[in-house]
């Protein structure tokens, strides 16, 4: 509550054990301290253990709540605490993943990237390349465009 009544724009990261549907209840306490600013992001759910799904009916029930929904394409290829003590995944399910979020109409992307990923500090496993971010961007300003028309 105390975030939301900077007024500044929140931006909610759905927990990845709460359904798409439940997101309204967390908008509305928002709504109450009298922000209307609101990201919603959506970055998979828990299935099983250390595995991520992505279902991508949830970027439709989230915009139900009227605000827009941005697709965290990196976290979502994640294994959490798959490598023992840091979290895994499989970076080249990141095209995929976002390619499909695009198509089923999601507002914005959020993506790690960066220029050694095997060296990065956090997330080492889901980083995107730097150097083939341009390329994929492309590809879904092109989905984008396509389910627009």
């Amino acid at each position: 509550v105390a975030a939301a009544e900077t007024g500044k724009c929140i931006n909610v990261k759905k927990g990845q054990f709460v359904a798409p549907g439940d997101v309204g209840a967390i908008t509305k306490k928002i709504e109450n301290a009298g922000n209307s600013q609101i990201l919603l992001t959506e970055r998979g759910v828990s299935f099983g253990y250390n595995n991520l799904v992505s279902d991508m009916r949830s970027i439709e029930m989230m915009k139900e709540t009227g605000y827009p929904v941005v697709f965290d394409a990196t976290h979502s290829a994640q294994h959490p605490s798959a490598a023992g003590n840091r979290s895994g995944g499989d970076r080249e399910m990141i095209p995929l993943l976002a390619r499909a979020a695009v198509a089923a109409g999601c507002d914005a992307l959020f993506m790690e990237i960066h220029d050694d990923v095997d060296g990065a500090k956090s997330d080492a496993a889901t980083q995107w390349p730097l150097e083939r971010t341009e390329e994929l961007i492309s590809s879904l300003v092109r989905i984008r465009e396509a389910v627009s028309s």
